[in-house]
């Protein structure tokens, strides 16, 4: 039994720094000041996440702190990405000065800055790395216990640690365990046990104690950074303003979605039923110009007759090999292919794909992350023109165009509540662990006048 006091210094636990110090001078010069300020922030905790929103500039951010973790330890440090995002980042940190390796197992690996697949990791050894990185870690909610467990025991004694990704949602409290988990912070059934109350009846309704709100995200800040946009933080920096997007409907068999609640297999009979004249209007939309498109589909149905439809396209499934995936998506990435069928399941996640302005659901699943996820992929900082987001359904699957809006604006207004709950502790925790203003070196001798000139013998008293 502990006493209340002892009960309230352990919930206002924040993690102790088990990193190093770096001047700013010493990290890669193309980085903005934000990214230098939170790497180094990285870099002193040794064990962090960066949630920062698409376009911040993640890849940068992580490759720097790789590398200096590399040449700090003389370790060699892994690299987890998503299929595909492997041939992005190796291309990305050519681009900035990085050397990264793409290994399909421990026998290529490099010293220095490796990377692969999360689906290959059983392949590795991973105690003889000195640091590891997540790359869109938000990714492991998607798969199986299994691998989430194996992820985190794998890395559970890897002194350097980093977690990547989006701003997560703010109430998907499992996300933000699993991190903390990963990371070595706190076991996620501890956080929840902590900080949260279960709304009885609701699986997995989770929801903050009313008490615990402020401690809890002083906790969060003490290892993770959130950041939608450097001004949030007080940092001047121009380009970071996201384009227009538009978001189109399109009804293929009536003038207006049907009002009536659905069940799951009702609408998934009316996607079927209107599977023909959903790919037939997307065919016209990618036929009518010759801009780049990515059609997201849910069914592979869907995704053949799209395929057989749409000109110039390529479609990428589950079952294809990943080394057509990884070509493809990089080929895309290119400008070479002019349309792309697929899932967001395959490649919602990671691809930076700013060249591409347009985009057709023909379906959707029940999932509003796999959406938004999708849609990041062109919407995104460093996107110059307006987003234009085509969503075609039958009129029997309901308000799809409404319900999705409603979800994002909940959705927005939790994040802007977390930023402002967040962002105060955010700028504390990165002055005080970096120490923001570089030290003073001295570069002028200092002159002292004659009378300062004299031994410390003149100070002692006579006997």
């Amino acid at each position: 039994m502990i006493d209340y006091e002892q009960f309230i210094k352990k919930k206002n636990f924040i993690l102790e720094s088990s990193g190093f110090d770096i001047n700013s001078s010493e990290l890669n010069p193309v980085m903005f000041d934000f990214q230098k300020d939170i790497v180094r922030w990285a870099l002193k905790k040794g064990r962090s996440a960066i949630f920062a929103d698409c376009g911040m500039g993640k890849t940068l951010m992580q490759l720097e702190w790789a590398q200096k973790i590399y040449e700090h330890t003389g370790g060699n440090i892994l690299i987890l990405a998503p299929l595909s995002v492997a041939s992005q980042t190796q291309k990305e940190g050519e681009k900035f000065g990085y050397d990264v390796t793409i290994c399909e197992s421990q026998s290529d690996v490099q010293e220095g800055l490796n990377i692969t697949n999360y689906e290959k990791l059983d392949k590795f050894q991973c105690y003889e790395f000195t640091g590891v990185v997540l790359d869109e870690s938000s990714i492991l909610k998607s798969f199986t216990g299994k691998i989430r467990n194996q992820i985190i025991s794998y890395f559970s004694k890897t002194p350097y640690k980093l977690a990547c990704t989006a701003t997560p949602a703010p109430n998907d409290f499992m996300e933000l365990g699993n991190h903390s988990e990963f990371l070595g912070i706190m076991i996620r059934g501890e956080m929840l046990s902590m900080y949260f109350v279960h709304d009885g009846g609701q699986t997995s309704k989770w929801r903050l104690k009313r008490h615990a709100e402020s401690i809890f995200w002083q906790w969060m800040a003490s290892w993770s950074v959130f950041i939608d946009n450097p001004a949030n933080l007080g940092y001047e920096v121009s380009g970071y303003d996201l384009p227009k997007l538009n978001i189109h409907q399109i009804v293929v068999d009536g003038d207006e979605p049907s009002t009536e609640t659905l069940t799951l297999t009702q609408r998934r009979k009316a996607r079927k039923e209107s599977l023909e004249l959903r790919c037939q209007k997307a065919a016209e939309l990618v036929n009518s110009n010759d801009e780049q498109w990515i059609v997201w589909c849910d069914l592979n149905a869907e995704s053949h007759r799209l395929w057989e439809l749409c000109e110039d396209s390529w479609e990428i499934k589950g079952s294809d090999k990943p080394a057509y995936k990884t070509e493809t998506m990089l080929d895309f990435s290119d400008d070479m292919i002019k349309c792309l069928v697929t899932k967001p399941s395959i490649a919602g996640f990671g691809m930076n794909w700013q060249q591409c302005h347009n985009m057709i659901f023909v379906g959707l699943s029940d999932s509003y992350e796999q959406y938004y996820q999708a849609l990041r992929r062109c919407w995104r900082f460093g996107q110059t023109q307006e987003v234009h987001v085509y969503i075609i359904i039958s009129s029997k699957e309901g308000c799809v165009k409404e319900n999705i809006e409603r979800k994002e604006q909940d959705n927005r207004k939790m994040q802007k509540e977390m930023i402002e709950l967040t962002k105060e502790i955010t700028k504390k925790e990165l002055r005080q662990t970096c120490r923001l203003t570089s030290p003073y070196e001295a570069k002028v001798s200092m002159l002292l006048p004659d009378w300062e000139e004299f031994e410390y013998e003149d100070l002692r008293p006579a006997n």
